[in-house]
């Protein structure tokens, strides 16, 4: 019953920004930890952001400095603000939501395309 859904996703010219949102629904309880993975094409799908229900956030190196990964307090709600983007950021992005250790405890959205292009 669990229902991730992302949302934002966009055109946009490089050195832009975007701002990515990420929805669960259809569960009483918040997810452990909930994340942002990017895929290019030809590629695995790369870790790029997370929070915890505590706050502590994650961040991969490529994207330090450029993108605030953020947790709303009642919700399992996610937001992604993108800043300097690049073209290499060019990706479908899918927000994963986890439960419970272990990748039966993993819940995914269909993802949202982000492109950047000069």
């Amino acid at each position: 019953q669990v229902q991730v859904a992302e949302s934002g996703g966009g055109l946009v010219q490089a050195g832009g920004s975007l701002r990515l949102s990420c929805s669960v629904s259809g569960t009483l309880v918040g997810a452990k930890t909930m994340g942002w993975y990017r895929q290019a094409p030809g590629k695995q799908r790369d870790f790029v952001a997370s929070i915890t229900n505590d706050a502590e956030a994650n961040y991969a190196d490529f994207v330090k400095g450029r993108f605030t990964v953020t947790r709303l307090r009642f919700k399992n709600t996610l937001i992604l603000q993108m800043n300097s983007l690049k073209i290499e950021d060019t990706g479908g992005y899918y927000c994963n939501a986890r439960f419970m250790a272990g990748p039966s405890g993993d819940y995914w959205g269909q993802g949202t395309q982000v492109t950047v292009s000069s």
